[in-house]
């Protein structure tokens, strides 16, 4: 079965130049079919600060009212795709810049409003894995922002962790699926201040027992709630660091 590399990024990445440009080296070099998935909360937020708005979080997820959805559309789909996907051009790297919207890829539902009114916040309800596979066997390695749609003309913010692991699981029984979230640490650390404190290996049990206290947090929690949902239903390997530690294999493996 072909190897399908999956690359999430995000974050500082994004933020920071030489970051970006090695995570764009990293996608370009992967061998066979590959597909980008990215965020841009940090950049959605300057925005959104400067236009007068506060940023909202909780639980490491945004608030997404009808400011910041036309905001993080014009980020995420918009300026930030398309620089992906320049910069990939400019590497031989025959990308495309999709949102969930184009060709139906990846249709969503408001978020029910239970605890927390998320606003415009999407949850997956499908993702097209036949449509996902003709663009790859066409030449194509798709660059996938954190837009969805409703199919009812309504655009959604959807986390980017969550559809990494959502296209991962639909196309894990068309390929040999390798997911990679790539983020400013070295991999899932045991003291945020110490970069050398990875820990190498994280299974569901253990993962359980690091939330309990509360050395996985915020931001991580929905990246690691989706890896290992994603483990469950046929993806081959979850790994989380930095640009380093996924190319020389010591980030964080995540298992069953």
């Amino acid at each position: 079965m072909t190897t399908l590399n999956i690359l999430k990024i995000g974050g500082n990445v994004l933020a920071d130049t030489a970051q970006l440009s090695q995570a764009l080296n990293l996608f370009a070099q992967y061998p066979g079919p590959a597909i980008l998935v990215h965020g841009g909360g940090r950049r959605a937020s300057e925005i959104l600060s400067a236009l007068g708005h506060t940023p909202k979080m909780i639980n490491g997820r945004r608030i997404t009212d009808e400011a910041a959805l036309e905001v993080v559309t014009m980020v995420y789909a918009g300026s930030l795709n398309k620089q992906l996907v320049a910069g990939l051009q400019a590497r031989s790297c025959n990308a495309i810049g999709l949102s969930g919207a184009d060709g139906n890829l990846i249709r969503a539902h408001k978020r029910i409003v239970k605890d927390i009114d998320y606003g415009y916040a999407g949850d997956i309800d499908e993702i097209d894995a036949a449509g996902f596979q003709a663009l790859l066997e066409a030449g194509f390695r798709p660059v996938c922002c954190a837009i969805t749609h409703d199919k009812q003309g309504q655009l959604l913010n959807t986390n980017a962790d969550t559809i990494a692991a959502s296209i991962a699981v639909a196309l894990a029984d068309r390929y040999q699926v390798v997911l990679n979230y790539c983020f400013e640490k070295t991999g899932v650390l045991l003291d945020a201040e110490q970069d050398d404190s990875v820990i190498p290996k994280i299974d569901s049990s253990y993962y359980q027992e690091l939330k309990a206290q509360g050395v996985v947090h915020s931001g991580m929690l929905p990246k690691l709630d989706n890896a290992f949902g994603a483990l469950g239903q046929g993806v081959s390997s979850v790994r989380v660091g930095n640009l380093s530690s996924l190319k020389d294999g010591s980030a964080t493996q995540l298992t069953r």
